[in-house]
C-alpha cells in the first residue's frame, strides 16, 4: 500500500514538479477509453504514468531516460483474465519471462495450484517473489478447494471462513472460478464466499460451461459477473446477453476463439465491449512459438474484428470487468506504467515492453535479467509417499480367468471425456489393459501423505502400444496421476516422481524415456522458458513413442483428475460420474471363462 508520502510525490510529479524517470516521446497512442489513436508522449515517475500529452518536456530532468517511440503506436499492457498459471509448469519469475516479451504485463489467477499444495499460508512466498519482478498477478481467492465433486484429497481446503478474511484483504481482487455445479448444490462454504465478497464489493468469477437457459439464470442469481467456459458461439452470447462480461479462452488445448468470436463477428457487435481474452492452461512451448495474448489479439483481427476492439478486448474490457481498471488497462495519468510498443495495429507485433515503468524488452531484446528467488523447504519436497509396485496398479477381478466389463473413460477431446464400455481380458484374477481397443489402465494416488488413496480406473482412446506416463502437475489437486498398458512400467514412473518430488515421465519396457522435474510443490520449475520447451517437447515425442496419437498425452493425463470437464474423471477418491456428482464402479460384470 502506498504511503502518504509516496501519494504526495505522485500528484508532485503529476504536477511537473518532481522530474520523470522516464518518457516516451514521438509514438502514435492507442487510447482504449476513447476509442482514438493520435499522437502523444508519456511520462513515468515511481512506475505511474502522470502525463500523457503532446508536449512533456516540462517532466524531464537531467536523469530521465528518453524511450523512442517514432513510427510506433504506444499499447496498454495485455491482461489475461483467468491462467492457471502454475499449469505452465513455469515459476512465477520464468513465467513473467515468457510472457512479458509477448506484452502481457498482467493476469489474474487464484494462484490454487499451489494453494492445494502448501496451503494459503504458503503463498506469501510466491507473494514475495512476485514483488521482485515487473509483472503484476491480480489474485482471486478460489470458491473453495477442492474444486473436484466429490471432493478428492489435497493439502489444503479453502472454505467460507477463508473468504470473511480474505475478501476484506487489498490483495484480495474476488472470487475466483466458482463453479456452477457448486451453486446448483448451494454449497454452505461457496454460497458464504459470494456473500463474503457482495460484503466487500468484489466481484465473482464464475466458470458454467455449456450453462444456458434455466441452468444459467440459477448460475447468475449467485452475483457472478465474469465467465471464461463457453463452449459455442450461441452460449456465449446468450451469456453476454444477460449481463456476463464473457471471456474468449484460448489455451494450449482448448482454443475457443474461433468458435466464439462469431458472437461478435457474426450476431452483435456490440458483445466486443463485454469481452476480454484468457489463456486458462498454455505451455512454454506454445508460448514461445505462437506468443501469448498478443497471439490472441492477432487471431482475433484476422477474424474480423477491428484492431482497437481486438486490443480493447485484451485491456480495458478486462480491466473493468475485473475492477482494476483504476490500476490498469489503459494509458492515462494515475495507471502503473505498462506500455507496449508495437509495430502497428494490424499487424500486432510487441517490439518493446515496459512494465511497472520498468523496460523489460526493447526493439525485440530482452534487456532485464530474470532471477529466480531461493526455494525455502515448504516449497520443495512436498511428494510423501512410499514406493509402489506392480501390484499397487492391478484391478483385481474375483475369478481367475475371463472377461470384465468395464466403464472406460473416452476422451474425445482436451475438454470432453464421454463413457465407452469395453469387455477386458482377466488372467490370473487381474483385469487387464487391451492395447487392441485402445484401452489402458489409470491411477490417481493421492501423494500428501495424508490417506494413502489409490484409485483405479480405465482410460480409452489413448493408444498405447507400451509403457507408461505419470505427472504430478494435475489440476486441480495436483495428486500422482499414472497412466499405461504395463503396470511394472507404472510402478517405475510412480517411483520415479515421488523420489525426484514431483514432475513428468514417459517409461518403456523399464527404462525412462523422458522426465522433466517439477521440484516446485511437485508442478513448476524454474527452468528458463526455453529449457522447459525443449523438456516438453520431449516427452512428446516420447509419449508418441508409446504409440498415444494424442496431441498432447502429458497434458491429457494432467486434466484427468478435473471432474468439471463433461462427464467422466477420476481422482484419489475414485472414478467420477460429473453429471450426477458421484461415484462410480467402473468394474460392471464379469464373466468367467468356461
Amino acid at each position: 500500500m502506498q504511503t502518504i508520502q509516496e501519494l504526495a510525490g505522485l500528484i508532485d510529479a503529476g504536477a511537473a514538479k518532481i522530474p520523470a524517470d522516464t518518457v516516451i516521446e514521438n509514438g502514435t497512442l492507442v487510447n482504449v477509453d476513447t476509442s482514438e489513436y493520435y499522437a502523444a508522449n508519456v511520462a513515468i515517475y515511481h512506475g505511474m504514468i502522470v502525463a500523457v500529452d503532446p508536449d512533456v518536456s516540462a517532466y524531464v530532468g537531467e536523469k530521465t531516460e528518453h524511450v523512442d517511440a517514432s513510427g510506433k503506436y504506444l499499447v496498454p499492457g495485455l491482461i489475461d483474465g483467468h491462467i492457471h498459471v502454475e499449469c505452465s509448469k513455469l515459476s512465477l519469475t520464468r513465467f513473467s519471462q515468457a510472457v512479458l516479451p509477448h506484452g502481457t504485463t498482467s493476469i489474474i489467477s487464484g494462484l490454487d495450484e499451489y494453494i492445494s499444495v502448501v496451503g494459503l499460508d504458503g503463498l506469501s512466498e510466491i507473494f514475495a517473489e512476485l514483488e521482485q519482478l515487473p509483472f503484476k498477478v491480480f489474485w482471486g481467492l478460489p470458491y473453495k478447494t477442492p474444486y473436484t465433486i466429490p471432493s478428492s484429497t489435497i493439502a489444503y481446503n479453502v472454505n467460507g471462513q477463508d473468504h470473511e478474511k480474505y475478501q476484506a484483504l487489498a490483495q484480495c481482487y474476488g472470487v475466483w472460478e466458482t463453479v456452477r455445479e457448486s451453486i446448483q448444490t448451494k454449497d454452505p462454504d461457496t454460497l458464504q464466499a459470494l456473500l463474503a465478497a457482495q460484503k466487500n464489493h468484489k466481484p465473482i468469477f464464475g466458470c458454467s460451461p455449456m450453462a444456458t437457459g434455466r441452468d444459467l439464470n440459477q448460475f447468475l442469481m449467485s452475483g457472478v459477473q465474469v465467465d471464461h467456459e463457453s463452449y459455442s458461439h450461441e452460449e456465449f452470447l446468450e451469456k453476454a446477453r444477460k449481463g456476463l462480461h464473457v471471456v474468449i479462452r484460448e489455451s494450449s488445448v482448448t482454443q475457443f476463439l474461433a468458435e466464439n468470436i462469431r458472437a461478435i463477428t457474426e450476431n452483435t457487435a456490440g458483445v466486443a465491449r463485454h469481452t476480454s481474452f484468457c489463456t486458462d492452461d498454455v505451455n512454454a512451448h506454445d508460448v514461445l512459438e505462437h506468443g501469448h495474448l498478443d497471439h490472441m489479439v492477432r487471431l482475433a483481427i484476422q477474424a474480423g474484428v477491428a484492431p482497437m476492439t481486438a486490443i480493447q478486448m485484451a485491456t480495458i474490457n478486462g480491466a473493468e470487468a475485473y475492477h482494476i481498471n483504476d490500476q490498469v488497462g489503459s494509458i492515462a495519468p494515475g495507471k502503473q506504467a505498462d506500455i507496449l510498443l508495437v509495430d502497428h495495429p494490424g499487424t500486432f507485433n510487441v517490439e518493446t515492453v515496459i512494465s511497472k515503468g520498468r523496460l523489460v524488452t526493447a526493439k525485440n531484446q530482452v534487456v532485464m535479467e530474470f532471477l529466480p528467488p531461493t526455494r525455502s523447504e515448504k516449497l520443495l519436497n512436498t511428494v510423501d509417499h512410499q514406493p509402489l509396485t506392480a501390484e499397487d496398479f492391478a484391478t483385481p477381478a474375483k475369478i481367475k480367468n475371463g472377461t470384465a466389463t468395464v466403464e472406460t473413460i473416452k476422451s474425445v477431446g482436451p475438454f470432453v471425456r464421454k463413457r465407452l464400455d469395453v469387455d477386458l481380458p482377466v488372467q490370473e484374477g487381474v483385469i487387464e489393459p487391451d492395447i487392441e481397443q485402445k484401452v489402458a489402465l489409470a491411477s490417481v494416488i493421492e501423494r500428501y501423505g495424508i490417506n494413502q488413496n489409490h484409485a483405479h480406473g480405465f482410460i480409452s482412446g489413448w493408444s498405447f502400444q507400451r509403457g507408461a506416463i505419470a505427472t504430478t502437475m494435475a489440476p486441480d489437486d495436483n495428486n500422482l496421476v499414472v497412466a499405461g498398458v504395463n503396470r511394472e512400467d507404472m510402478a517405475l514412473a510412480a517411483n520415479t516422481l515421488i523420489k525426484c518430488g514431483g514432475g513428468q515421465v514417459v517409461i518403456a519396457d523399464g527404462e525412462i524415456l523422458a522426465l522433466l522435474e517439477l521440484p516446485l510443490a511437485g508442478i513448476n520449475t524454474d527452468l528458463t522458458p526455453e529449457e522447459l520447451a525443449a523438456k516438453e517437447v520431449e516427452l512428446k515425442q516420447a509419449a508418441q513413442k508409446l504409440g498415444s496419437t494424442l496431441p498432447d498425452p502429458l497434458f491429457y493425463l494432467s486434466f484427468l483428475p478435473i471432474t468439471s470437464i463433461p462427464d467422466l474423471a477420476l481422482t484419489d477418491g475414485g472414478n467420477v460420474d460429473y453429471p450426477n456428482l458421484a461415484y462410480f464402479e467402473p468394474v460392471l460384470s464379469i464373466s468367467e471363462s468356461k
